[in-house]
């Protein structure tokens, strides 16, 4: 008796819905690993953008400090540290 013969009509029917199964899971995977690229650069992006944003602030401040007296410059430079 061979099994070949018996399985062939099942796998015949079934083979399909196999196959459209693995596209199904393959196809998920995939959207998740863009969805997973796409919040890595957007992440990158709002880094890079706050950055940017905090370099504009320390440019500020030494242009601030820049055109103040030598006299002021320490005064206030005084006031903020720490020590």
């Amino acid at each position: 008796m061979e099994l070949v013969p018996i399985f062939a009509p099942i796998i015949d029917k079934v083979l399909p819905y196999v196959l459209a199964g693995g596209a199904a899971i393959i196809g998920a995977l995939i959207g998740g690993f863009r969805q997973r690229l796409a919040g890595a650069k957007a992440e990158r992006a709002k880094q890079a953008a706050e950055e940017a944003k905090a370099r504009d602030v320390a440019d500020q401040v030494l242009n601030d400090v820049g055109a103040l007296p030598a006299g002021a410059a320490q005064a206030e430079l005084k006031k903020w540290s720490k020590g």
